[in-house]
């Protein structure tokens, strides 16, 4: 597995700004179907929104949304936020 990558953006996550996507290379090991350029399509629509984390680590705020559909197929994707900070870390992607 490689090292996390980060990518630069331009958006809105719960009233934050957000310049940076870190993808965190986890999903690799059992979803090769999956890649960074899918998980950024798949970030885009977040864009905009409001979400209710999922759970609380100190910091730390860890969401998931389920059944996003990009081109006839139906993904989970689970990333996290930190406090005061203004980038999304993805932490997991997978076909449903």
């Amino acid at each position: 597995m490689s090292e996390r990558r980060s990518y630069s953006v331009k958006m809105v996550v719960n009233g934050r700004n957000i310049n940076e996507v870190v993808i965190d290379p986890h999903y690799e090991a059992k979803h090769s179907d999956i890649d960074d350029a899918l998980i950024l399509e798949l970030v885009k629509y977040l864009d905009g929104r409001e979400f209710l984390p999922e759970e609380y680590d100190r910091e730390w705020e860890y969401f998931m949304l389920d059944r996003i559909e990009h081109q006839g197929n139906l993904y989970r994707l689970v990333w996290c936020m930190r406090d005061h900070c203004l980038f999304i870390g993805v932490i997991n992607c997978f076909r449903r």
